[in-house]
Protein backbone atom coordinates (compact mmCIF):
# COMPACT_ATOMS: atom_id res chain seq x y z
CA UNK A 1 0.00 0.00 0.00
CA UNK A 2 1.51 3.56 -0.78
CA UNK A 3 1.89 6.39 1.25
CA UNK A 4 -0.38 8.68 -0.22
CA UNK A 5 -2.99 5.82 0.23
CA UNK A 6 -2.29 5.49 3.94
CA UNK A 7 -2.65 9.37 4.02
CA UNK A 8 -6.19 9.35 2.28
CA UNK A 9 -7.13 6.79 5.00
CA UNK A 10 -6.21 8.69 7.54
CA UNK A 11 -7.28 12.26 6.09
CA UNK A 12 -10.93 10.46 5.84
CA UNK A 13 -11.07 9.25 9.38
CA UNK A 14 -10.32 12.67 10.81
CA UNK A 15 -12.82 14.06 8.63
CA UNK A 16 -15.04 11.60 10.04
CA UNK A 17 -14.13 12.13 13.37
CA UNK A 18 -14.20 16.33 13.18
CA UNK A 19 -18.15 15.25 11.35
CA UNK A 20 -19.19 13.47 14.71
CA UNK A 21 -17.22 15.89 17.19
CA UNK A 22 -19.19 19.02 15.30
CA UNK A 23 -22.87 17.09 15.49
CA UNK A 24 -22.27 17.13 19.74
CA UNK A 25 -21.78 21.05 19.37
CA UNK A 26 -25.41 21.81 19.27
CA UNK A 27 -28.26 24.30 20.71
CA UNK A 28 -31.75 22.45 20.66
CA UNK A 29 -34.40 24.47 19.31
CA UNK A 30 -37.58 23.02 21.63
CA UNK A 31 -39.89 20.66 19.74
CA UNK A 32 -40.94 20.00 16.50
CA UNK A 33 -37.42 22.05 15.44
CA UNK A 34 -33.88 20.75 14.37
CA UNK A 35 -31.20 21.80 16.93
CA UNK A 36 -28.54 24.18 15.71
CA UNK A 37 -25.09 22.41 15.11
CA UNK A 38 -21.74 22.83 13.52
CA UNK A 39 -22.34 20.01 11.47
CA UNK A 40 -23.43 21.73 7.76
CA UNK A 41 -20.04 23.63 8.31
CA UNK A 42 -18.25 20.38 8.83
CA UNK A 43 -19.88 18.88 6.55
CA UNK A 44 -19.24 21.58 3.91
CA UNK A 45 -15.38 22.03 5.04
CA UNK A 46 -14.77 17.95 4.16
CA UNK A 47 -16.97 17.89 0.88
CA UNK A 48 -14.23 21.13 -0.21
CA UNK A 49 -10.81 19.52 1.14
CA UNK A 50 -11.30 16.13 0.56
CA UNK A 51 -13.51 16.41 -2.96
CA UNK A 52 -16.78 15.39 -4.24
CA UNK A 53 -15.49 11.77 -3.97
CA UNK A 54 -13.87 11.02 -0.83
CA UNK A 55 -15.75 13.92 0.90
CA UNK A 56 -19.12 12.43 0.11
CA UNK A 57 -17.96 8.90 0.91
CA UNK A 58 -16.99 10.19 4.73
CA UNK A 59 -20.89 12.14 5.02
CA UNK A 60 -22.10 8.16 3.87
CA UNK A 61 -20.24 6.49 6.27
CA UNK A 62 -21.21 9.47 9.35
CA UNK A 63 -25.15 8.57 8.08
CA UNK A 64 -24.12 4.75 8.24
CA UNK A 65 -22.35 4.80 11.78
CA UNK A 66 -25.60 6.58 12.92
CA UNK A 67 -28.00 3.89 11.14
CA UNK A 68 -26.63 1.33 12.94
CA UNK A 69 -27.03 3.22 16.47
CA UNK A 70 -23.96 4.88 17.21
CA UNK A 71 -24.79 7.64 18.99
CA UNK A 72 -23.15 10.73 16.24
CA UNK A 73 -26.43 12.63 15.32
CA UNK A 74 -27.08 16.04 17.00
CA UNK A 75 -27.77 15.70 20.90
CA UNK A 76 -26.30 12.05 21.03
CA UNK A 77 -29.09 10.72 18.63
CA UNK A 78 -28.89 8.10 16.21
CA UNK A 79 -30.60 4.91 14.55
CA UNK A 80 -33.36 4.88 11.57
CA UNK A 81 -35.41 6.59 13.37
CA UNK A 82 -33.71 9.90 12.91
CA UNK A 83 -34.00 9.60 9.38
CA UNK A 84 -37.87 9.81 9.72
CA UNK A 85 -37.87 12.70 11.32
CA UNK A 86 -37.47 16.32 11.47
CA UNK A 87 -33.56 16.31 11.20
CA UNK A 88 -33.56 13.36 7.96
CA UNK A 89 -33.98 15.74 5.40
CA UNK A 90 -30.71 17.54 6.61
CA UNK A 91 -28.59 14.72 6.81
CA UNK A 92 -29.79 13.47 3.22
CA UNK A 93 -28.95 17.04 2.27
CA UNK A 94 -25.22 16.34 3.17
CA UNK A 95 -24.51 13.84 0.85
CA UNK A 96 -25.67 16.68 -1.55
CA UNK A 97 -24.12 19.65 -0.05
CA UNK A 98 -20.54 17.33 0.26
CA UNK A 99 -20.87 16.62 -3.35
CA UNK A 100 -21.77 19.59 -4.48
CA UNK A 101 -19.05 21.71 -3.02
CA UNK A 102 -16.68 18.54 -3.28
CA UNK A 103 -17.41 19.49 -7.02
CA UNK A 104 -17.03 22.99 -7.10
CA UNK A 105 -14.01 22.53 -5.14
CA UNK A 106 -11.93 20.71 -7.70
CA UNK A 107 -12.55 23.66 -9.96
CA UNK A 108 -9.96 25.77 -7.90
CA UNK A 109 -12.91 27.18 -6.67
CA UNK A 110 -11.30 26.78 -2.95
CA UNK A 111 -8.25 29.29 -3.61
CA UNK A 112 -10.57 32.31 -3.63
CA UNK A 113 -12.63 33.72 -1.16
CA UNK A 114 -15.28 34.84 -3.59
CA UNK A 115 -15.84 31.69 -5.33
CA UNK A 116 -15.65 29.89 -2.31
CA UNK A 117 -18.55 32.05 -0.71
CA UNK A 118 -20.85 30.97 -3.34
CA UNK A 119 -19.37 27.23 -3.31
CA UNK A 120 -20.49 27.42 0.68
CA UNK A 121 -23.63 29.58 0.39
CA UNK A 122 -25.06 26.56 -2.73
CA UNK A 123 -23.94 23.68 -0.36
CA UNK A 124 -26.03 25.46 2.47
CA UNK A 125 -29.18 25.71 0.42
CA UNK A 126 -28.85 22.06 -0.81
CA UNK A 127 -28.97 20.73 2.31
CA UNK A 128 -31.87 23.46 4.24
CA UNK A 129 -34.08 22.55 0.79
CA UNK A 130 -33.69 19.07 1.44
CA UNK A 131 -34.52 19.51 5.24
CA UNK A 132 -37.40 22.00 4.59
CA UNK A 133 -38.53 19.14 1.87
CA UNK A 134 -38.62 16.60 4.76
CA UNK A 135 -39.99 19.10 7.40
CA UNK A 136 -42.91 20.08 4.99
CA UNK A 137 -44.12 16.65 4.50
CA UNK A 138 -43.94 16.13 7.91
CA UNK A 139 -46.26 19.35 8.79
CA UNK A 140 -46.55 22.40 6.44
CA UNK A 141 -44.95 25.10 4.73
CA UNK A 142 -45.71 27.41 7.37
CA UNK A 143 -43.83 25.44 10.19
CA UNK A 144 -41.24 23.75 7.74
CA UNK A 145 -40.01 27.33 7.31
CA UNK A 146 -40.54 27.86 11.40
CA UNK A 147 -38.39 24.70 12.08
CA UNK A 148 -36.26 24.50 9.45
CA UNK A 149 -34.99 27.77 8.22
CA UNK A 150 -35.86 30.76 10.01
CA UNK A 151 -34.04 29.91 13.46
CA UNK A 152 -31.04 28.68 11.04
CA UNK A 153 -30.83 32.06 8.88
CA UNK A 154 -28.07 33.96 11.06
CA UNK A 155 -26.09 30.88 12.16
CA UNK A 156 -26.12 29.72 8.61
CA UNK A 157 -24.35 33.46 7.66
CA UNK A 158 -21.58 33.01 10.04
CA UNK A 159 -20.74 29.64 9.29
CA UNK A 160 -20.70 29.99 5.63
CA UNK A 161 -18.11 33.30 5.78
CA UNK A 162 -16.43 31.14 8.24
CA UNK A 163 -16.08 28.74 5.99
CA UNK A 164 -15.23 30.55 2.89
CA UNK A 165 -12.41 32.70 4.70
CA UNK A 166 -10.99 29.42 6.07
CA UNK A 167 -10.80 27.21 3.17
CA UNK A 168 -8.20 29.96 0.94
CA UNK A 169 -6.16 30.53 3.65
CA UNK A 170 -6.01 26.40 3.93
CA UNK A 171 -4.94 25.75 0.72
CA UNK A 172 -2.43 28.67 0.44
CA UNK A 173 -0.62 27.53 3.66
CA UNK A 174 -1.33 24.28 4.55
CA UNK A 175 -2.57 22.50 1.53
CA UNK A 176 -0.53 23.97 -0.99
CA UNK A 177 -2.30 22.73 -3.87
Amino acid sequence: MSIQLFRNIGYSLLALLALIFSAQISIPLGVGSVPISAQTLAVLLIGYTLGAKRGTLVVIAYLILGALDFPVFAEGKSGLEVFKKGSGGFLYGFVLGACLVGTLGTLAWKKSFGKSLLAMTLGTVVIVACGLAQLTYLYDWERALAYGLYPFIPGAIIKIILGAAVLPLYYRFVAKS
